[in-house]
């Protein structure tokens, strides 16, 4: 870590020089203006000018990438915080497969659109403007989808339902776009820090903890999925079990659901009280899908490896649930409450 002086300048004026190195790297010279963010714990940001106002651009050279590789490159960029991201092939027009792959990735990730098209070239822009959203209400957005998609598979499996399954999964890629948006904007605001106000953020401290409430949440809506594939590929579309089994599947998903949702609560109210409530409720959750299992009665072994599926989709579920809790703790001792003092 580099040291410097503080000198005064006058009365009541103290100045620090700036490094050559990074004046240099950012263009910075005598008479520029630079913006000041004050952060919690003692920090000050120096940050050019150039940092508020500039629009990155990345290109991709097509030349040596497969499609799948070209989706994920554009993935890549969006959640890097690219506003125009341009793919080119040297020579020659773009292949068939290279197209499509733009436009797959386009139609995954919110606020892209395509702007400009020819053989060799393909320029997209994303429309996402930062202060469009806040991180919060993300984060709600994506339990809330994570928890009708477990409840639709959930609920197609008891009355055998398969376009109620069908609906389930169709609701993953939204789930998708949540996440990949929440990635954009962690990236950015950590990147700009003049960003973490627009996000709903006092400072960039909590972005580490976002993005792995995002992932768990993400993850939550993958488990619903694979409940919903299971609906779809058994005989019947449904579980051969009786009727109080499956009402007590029922309701381990309700308890899941309140857990997922409390967790999130947490995360967002930095509410130390509310985390021990999850684990409270969690505690309750611990044995459900072993009693569950032993009120079974005889199936066969195919039967119960399904039912088994299930239950672990739920039960993983709830692990991210506290894994999102223990975030939500650390997060709100962070700050000083009736807890907590900070000196």
């Amino acid at each position: 870590m580099e040291t410097r002086k503080v000198q005064r300048l006058g009365p009541s004026t103290l100045a620090m020089t700036l490094p050559a190195e990074w004046t240099r790297e950012h263009d910075v010279d005598k008479g520029d203006e630079v913006s000041i963010r004050i952060g919690g714990k003692g920090t000050l940001t120096v940050l050019p000018q150039s940092t508020s106002t500039e629009e990155s651009e990345a290109t991709i050279h097509a030349d040596a990438l497969d499609a799948d590789a070209l989706e994920r490159a554009i993935v890549a960029q969006y959640v890097l915080g690219r506003r125009v991201i341009h793919v080119r092939q040297s020579e020659g027009a773009l292949d068939s497969d290279h197209i499509n792959a733009v436009y797959k990735a386009e139609t995954q990730l919110m606020g892209l659109g395509v702007i400009e098209e020819t053989p060799e070239s393909i320029a997209i822009r994303c429309s996402v403007d930062p202060e469009d959203f806040t991180l919060d209400n993300l984060l709600e957005r994506l339990e809330n989808t994570g928890s009708t998609m477990r409840g639709e598979a959930v609920k197609a499996l008891a009355h055998g339902n398969p376009d109620l399954a069908q609906r389930a999964l169709n609701r993953e890629r939204q789930a998708n776009k949540i996440f990949v948006l929440m990635l954009r904007l962690i990236f950015t605001a950590y990147q700009n820090p003049n960003l973490c106000r627009a996000v709903g953020l006092e400072s960039g401290f909590p972005l580490i903890g976002y993005r792995s409430v995002a992932k768990n949440l993400e993850l939550t809506a993958d488990n619903a999925e694979d409940i919903a594939d299971i609906v779809l590929e058994i005989d019947g579309h449904t579980l051969d079990i009786d009727g109080g089994t499956m009402r007590q599947i029922r309701e381990f998903t309700d308890s899941v659901d309140e857990l997922t949702s409390l967790a999130v609560r947490s995360v967002v109210e930095r509410d130390y009280d509310l985390t021990i409530e999850c684990r409270e409720l969690f505690r309750g959750l611990a044995d459900r899908e072993r009693e569950i299992l032993d009120d079974l009665p005889e199936l066969s072994n195919q039967e119960l490896l399904h039912v088994r599926e299930v239950l672990v989709s739920l039960q993983q579920t709830a692990q991210y649930a506290m894994r999102n809790a223990e975030i939500a703790a650390n997060l709100a001792l962070n700050e000083e409450s009736e807890h907590v003092e900070i000196s």
